[in-house]
């Protein structure tokens, strides 16, 4: 169990460092986006280019913060019976859930998705609308999405059966994470604390 949750902790990382970089392409998307607004309405012109992408970048973070949403605990959930029960009754649920309903859909959306991003490559596909783009790319995330969703499915059956046996706490509670910039200003804070008034010092 200590290396699976050493395996945990990795996926974690994985999907905690992906999710929090795919931010900018939700930034990227709304710069492209103002631009394009810009430019047509200063210069009566315009690209599909410009839309297309914009849906490209868009689909690039929704799926691949999938994982991410996951680690969080933000994935919607239909509570009317689940919140009643006991935890450890609700754990079960959820490792259920994790084997027989999260693994084999993103598995069998892999199995549909790489042979079809694979075909898009190879063929060059454009979009049919003119200037438009190639469309592997955006294809490209829904495996990869897929992929870090189900290792995060089960990096959390791992910590499931962890808290079962009592190794760690409970995985469903929401880690407080704290912003790097509180983290600068909690620094400083705890400096001037520690920094003796001139009038204190001792010679």
């Amino acid at each position: 169990m200590t290396i699976l949750l050493k395996l945990s902790q990795l996926i974690d990382a994985l999907n905690r460092f992906v999710g929090k970089a795919v931010i900018w392409l939700i930034l990227a998307s709304t710069m492209i986006s103002a631009i394009n607004a810009v430019v047509r309405k200063i210069f009566h012109t315009s690209s599909n280019a410009y839309l297309e992408v914009q849906w490209y970048l868009f689909a690039w973070a929704f799926l691949l913060a999938a994982g991410y949403t996951l680690l969080r605990q933000e994935h919607v959930k239909i509570d009317v019976l689940y919140g009643t029960l006991k935890r450890r009754t609700q754990v079960w649920i959820e490792i259920f859930g994790f084997i027989f309903f999260l693994t084999p859909f993103c598995l069998i959306i892999l199995y549909y998705a790489i042979p079809m991003v694979e075909y898009m490559y190879v063929s060059g596909e454009s979009s049919q609308n003119t200037g438009g783009l190639i469309r592997w790319p955006a294809w490209l995330p829904i495996p990869i999405g897929v992929a870090l969703l189900m290792l995060q499915g089960w990096s959390e059956l791992i910590k499931r059966f962890a808290f079962l046996q009592g190794r760690i706490a409970d995985p469903a509670d929401k880690p407080d994470e704290t912003p790097p910039e509180q983290e600068l200003i909690n620094a400083l804070r705890a400096n001037e604390h520690d920094t003796p008034a001139p009038g204190n010092q001792k010679a």
